[in-house]
């Protein structure tokens, strides 16, 4: 059995709450604290020239490689919002190497640019890969369904259905509404439902009361989940971090458990 320590939040582009105070540095050292073997980023700054001019400490490079930096020697980024200055998106940091990672545009509206981060990550001692889904859906009804319907369609087509997937982020979603239906429609289970009984509230992080932030697992049982939101997380992002850990079974009990 292998366990995995994962950890997803919206970094809010490296702000604090109302855009008040530049927390990137401060965010890192709370990311590096849980020692998260996979972590998933939404709202990450690729490019933004505007607030790099702005702020002194702004880093270098893309956020997502600040942030990884010597922790976790492997990451991936994908562009949702492009803008005059930059643009930002998801990420993936992974401790374990990335075979593949491509982002795949779900936008429904001209309002909103919108996109799930796909990875293929290779687990040592494993022969088949770990599918990761990094996602961050819109802020209507409407384009919540259309985008999961998007996602359970790329599941189904291009992963195969023995292949074990952690899929997190911001559903932006405190309802509900057909996420878990498309949940179970790919076979998937809501860790923190499994752990504690109920759904996890990231949101707002200073008093967390809305569920937007999820981890769904496939193939993995849920060991623990825990949300994020005080010591050194405290006045970090808008969003509270979720944590979970994960047990992957023997890759023999997975075949077996297939469909023929």
């Amino acid at each position: 059995m292998r366990k995995l320590r994962i950890v997803t939040i919206n970094i809010h582009k490296g702000f604090s709450w109302g855009n008040r105070r530049f927390i990137l540095h401060r965010l890192r050292e709370a990311i590096r604290s849980v020692d998260a073997d996979i972590v998933f980023l939404q709202e990450v700054v690729g490019k933004n020239s505007t607030r790099a001019q702005e702020h002194p400490n702004w880093p270098a490079q893309a956020q997502h490689e600040f942030l990884a930096d010597t922790v976790w020697k492997y990451s991936a980024y994908g562009k949702n919002a492009f803008y005059s200055d930059g643009h930002h998106g998801n990420a993936i940091l992974s401790k374990f190497p990335i075979l593949h990672s491509e982002q795949i545009d779900t936008s429904t509206n001209r309002f909103e640019q919108r996109g799930f981060l796909y990875c293929a990550v290779s687990i040592p001692g494993r022969a088949k890969p770990l599918h990761c889904l990094c996602i961050h859906l819109g802020l209507f009804a409407t384009s919540r369904r259309k985008q999961l319907r998007m996602q359970a369609d790329y599941i189904n087509l291009c992963i195969p259905r023995e292949g074990p997937i952690i899929m997190a982020g911001d559903f932006n979603d405190w309802r509900g509404r057909g996420i878990d239906d498309f949940a179970q429609l790919v076979g998937m289970k809501n860790s923190s439902i499994e752990v504690t009984g109920r759904l996890a509230r990231t949101f707002p992080a200073r008093i967390p009361v809305l569920p937007l932030d999820r981890i769904y697992l496939r193939g993995l049982t849920a060991k623990s989940s825990k949300t994020h939101n005080k010591g050194v997380w405290k006045k970090l992002s808008d969003h509270a971090a979720l944590f979970v850990e994960g047990e992957l079974p023997k890759e023999s009990v997975l075949r077996q458990a297939s469909p023929a």
